[in-house]
């Protein structure tokens, strides 16, 4: 029997397919917003934000007004408003990447919004064209709501979390290409250059930064994690003890992880996410020497 309150599992063989498939989208829908909307410091022009009912790009500029795109994981469909009156939908249902972006840019172009992407996917193996892929297909409507409950659960631990540091900080917001859920606290002072970085990684840690969130998992870790690290990683950091139990540092990531499973399943998941947050900040901000004292703020 689930508990009041609990947060959802998300079994990584019941949803892999729905994930894999919401990934791609995603990213077509992402790279919609990059490519209109002004450039802000670390890529923060690019993720999506966790709505009342899916993910959201937020208002983005077009034709002398704004037009904004949700995921809506209740009603599951696409849905694209304007403000100058505009309105399109489409039915989010299996299909194949390829059906999905071709729909989708008819609705852009329905609504004359003009807008070129570059059609393959980011952060991931092996990938596949937008146009191209038939591989991707899967469209769980229960999985993907319960994705979206997830996010929600999540979203406001991490805004309750930021509300503690009136330095820079990021908003809580989704990346798209990795397809986290993130908030990032900066010390205030530049990092030291990355030799070989690529423009995209130059510009995300151009300055010392703790970084925390979630991701559903993928590649080598399969199952739901949070995550946090510290750019660039102080000595020692990844020798302190961090809280709750269950936390661990994994070396060939740099990061702490802690599986969900943990938090879901714990007596209050809100606490234990928050020991998770603030212990792995401490230990980065401690021994990367942080003016924490201008930075906090009692929460």
């Amino acid at each position: 029997m689930t508990r009041e309150g609990a947060w959802p599992a998300l079994p990584r063989a019941e949803w892999q397919p729905t994930r894999d498939t919401l990934h791609m989208w995603t990213q077509i829908v992402g790279k919609v917003r990059l490519a209109l909307a002004p450039r802000v410091n670390h890529w923060w022009q690019v993720p999506l934000y966790v709505s009342a009912r899916g993910l959201t790009t937020s208002a983005i500029p077009a034709r002398g007004g704004n037009f904004e795109i949700e995921f809506d994981f209740i009603a599951h469909q696409l849905r694209i408003e304007t403000s100058w009156g505009g309105t399109r939908t489409m039915p989010l249902a299996s299909q194949t990447v390829t059906e999905f972006y071709r729909k989708f840019l008819d609705l852009l172009d329905s609504l004359e919004i003009s807008v070129k992407i570059w059609p393959m996917p980011v952060e991931i193996p092996n990938p596949i064209r937008f146009d191209k892929d038939t591989v991707h297909a899967s469209y769980d409507p229960f999985y993907a709501n319960r994705f979206w409950r997830v996010l929600t659960s999540i979203d406001a631990v991490l805004k309750e979390f930021r509300c503690g540091f009136i330095g820079k900080c990021s908003p809580v917001h989704f990346f798209w290409g990795s397809f986290d859920l993130a908030v990032t606290r900066f010390s205030g002072r530049r990092a030291p250059e990355r030799p070989g970085a690529d423009p995209v990684t130059r510009e995300a840690y151009s300055h010392e930064v703790i970084s925390a969130g979630w991701w559903p998992g993928g590649g080598d870790i399969q199952e739901p994690m949070f995550y946090a690290y510290a750019a660039p990683e102080p000595t020692g950091f990844r020798e302190t003890p961090v809280r709750p139990a269950g936390a661990f540092y994994h070396a060939q990531l740099g990061e702490f992880l802690l599986p969900y499973e943990a938090v879901r399943t714990a007596v209050n998941p809100r606490e234990a996410l928050l020991e998770f947050l603030q212990s792995t900040y401490e230990a980065g901000a401690d021994l990367g020497k942080w003016d924490r004292a201008k930075l906090e703020r009692p929460l």
